[in-house]
């Protein structure tokens, strides 16, 4: 009995073997041959695995290659070539770049997932041979039966002559395959070129942790990508240098914590592709014990694909919050999915509970590209109008069910006037000016006024860029308490002003006093297309 359970175990991991035979070359051929099509920065670009311990950009054949150490198992690293941009310029491209590479965590993470993607399909895929071959092994093994497997091991033994040619020859066979499976050639495989340092073609650079492991191809640099790669390697210092000692800074700033019964949440708005000041804002928000965001809009400039860069940065920052989100006049449906793939919860015109808060919003109806608005005046106007209705009702029948929505989330004040003065809602969080507004009390028909809160943009953006390797104009974010029920009790605004200093306004409990309330329909700005004017009007 017992040699009888030795001998079939010794024949299932018989079987296994030849099933991990099968399935591991099948799982090694299937990773290093897989390809991943990503939107990293402007570029749409291809990610293929590598193993030489480095991650290797190609921004093709007008710049050379470049390539840093990355800390993978082993010598894995990976190969990234950027193809087309949404740019008029290649000096236009190679700063992009250059700023984005300043903060490029996002892009880290999305290509850290492809690669994680790609082996797992791999790992599925052996695995599913591994067990297809042992079973048909085990199959095989019992449908032959004992008497004709003695029969197979005497022929094995004693050959004919034409058993051993018929024999060697599906060896052959089957090892000629596997060989040209395994060594066939990547269509695309390129030369490896001869690495040197970067500081070795410009040693002029200052020291950065990141510029002394930059390697980039030899012999690849011409006169006129020296001066692109030059300019884009001070450009790329500038913003780590500027945004980096922003944050140590922001470090020093005296913010009003929490009571025990309390919780906060970090506002943002109108970042417009500014990913610099994510980490900055990051800072405030754990001064402040933040772990909820709420973020008002105009990530983006145009809304593109390639923009995603800008949503992978902001979720990167703030990975295990609470975020809550509805897009800007600049944003797109793209955008709205971009944010929901990165666990934002986009309001959508109806009362939600996020991070114990109960929140109404919904996205900005207009649409703006970088040369001004998609709809006329009038259209536009209708639109907002249409909005604020719909959400006054949406508001107004929460609060008379006893589901209070306690904040409106919404990118244009002008789609929350109405909201405001019916007194449904405690608190107004919008954006769209570039500048601020309030916190103010607006006169309605509720027990106690509704506080308006319009912050300036967190991008610092004059006009709906605001990437660049610094401020162009003051950025704000603004902090948020709530009691424990979720009730807003005070708002706290900070700024960031392009000469690197912070300023901390005074914390302002909620709900103002009634005799500070203003008429919601208070003359406000017009509404030209990206007029800059002090102060900035609505629509940049």
């Amino acid at each position: 009995m017992r040699g009888s359970l030795v001998r079939t175990t010794l024949r299932l991991l018989l079987a296994v073997a030849i099933g991990l035979a099968a399935g591991l070359p099948v799982a090694w051929v299937t990773f290093t041959d897989s390809v991943r099509e990503l939107t990293i920065g402007p570029h749409q670009a291809t990610v293929r695995p590598a193993f030489d311990s480095h991650a290797t950009l190609d921004f093709g054949p007008l710049l050379p290659l470049v390539r840093v150490p990355v800390d993978a198992p082993g010598s894995l690293g990976v190969d990234i070539r950027l193809g087309e941009a949404q740019v008029e310029t290649l000096e236009e491209l190679v700063q992009q770049d250059a700023v984005i590479a300043s903060q490029p965590q996002g892009e880290i993470a999305e290509v850290r997932a492809a690669v994680a993607d790609m082996a797992t399909v791999a790992v599925l895929r052996g695995a599913g041979v591994t067990l297809i071959v042992t079973a048909l092994t085990v199959g095989v093994w019992r449908g032959v039966g004992p008497r004709r497997r003695r029969r197979l091991v005497h022929d094995l033994r004693h050959p004919s002559a034409p058993q051993l040619v018929t024999t060697l020859t599906l060896v052959a066979a089957l090892g000629v395959g596997v060989a040209l499976v395994v060594t066939s050639p990547d269509e695309g495989e390129r030369p490896e070129p001869d690495w040197v340092g970067v500081r070795s073609v410009f040693p002029q650079l200052p020291a950065d942790p990141v510029l002394d492991t930059l390697q980039i191809s030899d012999g690849s640099i011409t006169r006129g990508s020296r001066a692109l790669v030059e300019g884009a390697l001070y450009l790329y210092e500038d913003s780590v240098s500027f945004y980096g000692e922003l944050a140590e800074t922001a470090a020093e700033a005296q913010l009003r914590m929490p009571e025990e019964d309390e919780f906060t949440a970090l506002v943002v708005a109108d970042r417009h592709d500014n990913i610099g000041m994510d980490p900055v804002a990051r800072v405030i928000a754990d001064l402040a014990g933040a772990e909820l965001l709420v973020n008002v809009g105009d990530d983006t400039s145009q809304g593109d694909d390639w923009e995603q860069f800008s949503v992978n940065s902001l979720a990167r920052e703030f990975d295990g919050f609470d975020k809550v989100a509805v897009t800007g006049n600049h944003d797109t449906e793209t955008t709205e999915q971009q944010l929901r793939d990165a666990g934002f919860t986009v309001l959508e015109g109806e009362p939600v509970e996020v991070g114990g808060v109960r929140f109404l919003g919904d996205n900005d109806p207009r649409g703006t590209t970088l040369a001004g608005y998609t709809e006329t005046a009038e259209e536009r106007d209708r639109l907002v109008l249409e909005q604020d209705a719909e959400l006054l009702e949406a508001a107004c029948v929460a609060d008379e069910a006893e589901e209070r929505a306690s904040v409106l989330v919404v990118h244009s004040w002008g789609s929350a006037r109405d909201v405001a003065a019916s007194g449904c809602t405690d608190l107004v969080l919008s954006g769209h000016l570039h500048y601020q507004v309030g916190p103010q009390a607006i006169e309605g028909d509720g027990e106690s006024p509704t506080t308006r809160l319009t912050i300036g943009s967190t991008g610092g953006a004059v006009f709906p860029i605001a990437l660049g390797s610094k401020l162009r104009r003051e950025a704000q974010v603004a902090v948020v308490t709530f009691d424990a029920d979720g009730v807003p009790v005070g708002v706290q605004v900070v700024s960031f002003t392009p000469s690197g200093d912070v300023d901390v306004a005074e914390y302002v409990e909620l709900p103002l006093p009634v005799a500070d309330a203003e008429d919601p329909d208070a003359d406000e700005p017009e509404d030209p297309e990206f007029e800059d004017s002090p102060p900035p009007v609505e629509g940049e």
